[in-house]
């Protein structure tokens, strides 16, 4: 089975999508890589899903990749006596570490880092931002506010601090222990929410030891401020755009989602684009025309993949939600506009050989008309770098490594194969076009052009192309 476009899709999993046959369902109708909420699974849950994606895996012969996504802080205000209370703009109110219940004039903040961090001026955004506040003044004791917009708080409603850098790191007790949870069933991507800084990787990178590969969520201000460190540190990116709207002037969002898309495109990392892309298809059996625009912009952006949240996790029509992001994607990819917007945003390769024959594999591809690009790569970076050029044509990447082919289903343009390593050069060419005829990338006739490392086996060595036909018998010819 092979996709009729480069951009993944990434569907999350839940209650309308948690039985072999719906899961089934949604893999056939486009879903490359599905996404495990652990804000909504328990551990039992998670298993059972991990089992029955590795199941469908076997049966379509498809590397099929799993992304759990960690919930990560939650900061919510505590409890009022009479469930909420209504305020007025100007007002004065207060969050302190008092635990008696609330009132109208003060509410428990249960977070004593929030109490301790908070300036004069920092902005108080409650229930995502339905109501504002901005701090006068804090004795560590009492955060005392001014209401600026908004009028009703009630019961354990989420606080977020756009101004202020909080000294907590990305991961809580329940993160580690579902960190090592979804580990241990061999996820391929893992993604950490509440990202600040560079150094909220390292705690998951100690206790990931290579075993999954780490998404980092931009989903605060601290976190876009510091985004070419971040990048450099992660193994991909999601551009989480729900909180990013919350947290930052939601005008200033589609201008971030660039700026992020492009940045990873220039690191050559994957990038994901998230938050209520087709949102209304959670009670509707069709999108908005906004939204449909709002995916093909992403598409055109040259995203590598497009991600439904409660679409396919928990509305009426997961399958037609998939089926409409497929086709999209298909018919953006086909515009006349398409490949034009694409080129004019690449980048300048890097100065190292993988680069410079990733390069060259895409003009020579591109001036020659080739069906294919064929890469192979044991640890993914090979496989990286051909999608960081966006070439016209298809990227098959050969991987003996089953783990390295499921974290390149997330990639632009990869068309994953699980095989054994080549034993010489004529093996390798012989196996690229047989998998490039067998797939349905190439007829006998057609030129392929193949990149890999010399000698053979060796990570990270990617030194050289060869251009090879593929012959009457599904073979190999120079």
């Amino acid at each position: 089975m092979r996709r009729s476009r480069k951009v993944k899709i990434l569907a999350t999993l839940g209650p309308a999508s948690s039985n072999e046959t719906m899961i089934r369902k949604l893999f056939e109708a486009g879903a490359d890589v599905f996404r495990i909420n652990m804000s909504h699974t328990d551990h039992d849950s998670m298993r059972t899903l991990v089992k029955t994606i590795r199941k469908i895996e076997k049966g379509v012969g498809r590397p099929i990749g799993i992304l759990a996504d960690l919930q990560g802080p939650k900061l919510r205000v505590g409890k009022f006596a009479r469930g909420g209370e209504d305020l007025k703009i100007g007002q004065k109110f207060a969050l302190d570490d008092n635990e008696a219940p609330g009132d109208g004039s003060r509410v428990h903040l249960p977070h004593p880092e929030i109490l301790r961090a908070v300036r004069s001026g920092d902005r108080l955004l409650i229930d995502d931002g339905k109501l504002q506040l901005r701090c006068e003044s804090n004795d560590g004791k009492a955060i005392r506010c001014v209401v600026v917009a908004g009028t009703r708080i009630s019961d354990r409603k989420g606080v977020s601090l756009p101004d202020t850098d909080l000294p907590v790191g990305a991961l809580t007790e329940k993160d580690r222990r579902d960190l090592d949870a979804v580990l241990a069933t061999g996820v391929d991507w893992v993604a950490l929410s509440f990202v600040q800084r560079p150094e909220d990787l390292s705690e998951a990178r100690k206790i990931a030891r290579g075993r999954a590969a780490l998404l980092a969520k931009i989903e605060k201000p601290q976190a876009v401020a510091r985004l070419a460190e971040i990048i450099e540190l992660s193994d991909a990116i999601m551009v989480a755009r729900g909180d990013l709207g919350v947290e930052m002037p939601i005008e200033a969002v589609p201008g971030i989602q660039k700026q992020i898309t492009r940045a990873c495109r220039r690191a050559g990392k994957p990038v994901v684009v998230a938050t209520q892309m087709l949102e209304s298809m959670i009670t509707a059996p069709v999108p908005t025309r906004a939204e449909v625009s709002d995916v093909s912009i992403a598409v055109f952006e040259g995203a590598d993949a497009v991600m439904l949240s409660a679409e396919s996790a928990a509305g009426q029509y997961p399958v037609e939600a998939v089926t409409m992001m497929n086709n999209i994607a298909e018919r953006v990819e086909q515009d006349p506009l398409y490949s034009g917007i694409i080129n004019a945003q690449r980048s300048e390769p890097e100065a190292t050989g993988a680069d410079a024959i990733s390069l060259a594999s895409r003009q020579i591809a591109e001036t020659l008309k080739l069906s294919a690009i064929v890469t192979y790569t044991a640890s993914g970076a090979t496989g990286l770098r051909a999608a960081r050029e966006r070439p016209q044509m298809p990227i098959i990447a050969l991987s003996p490594v089953v783990e390295t082919a499921r974290r390149l289903s997330l990639v632009w343009g990869t068309h994953c194969v699980v095989t054994e390593d080549a034993h010489d050069l004529d093996d390798m060419v012989d196996r690229a076009c047989r998998i490039a005829h067998q797939e349905e990338f190439g007829k006998p006739g057609d030129r392929i052009i193949i990149t890999a490392g010399v000698p053979l086996r060796t990570p990270g060595a990617t030194n050289m192309l060869r251009i090879a036909y593929i012959g009457s018998d599904g073979q190999g010819g120079i």
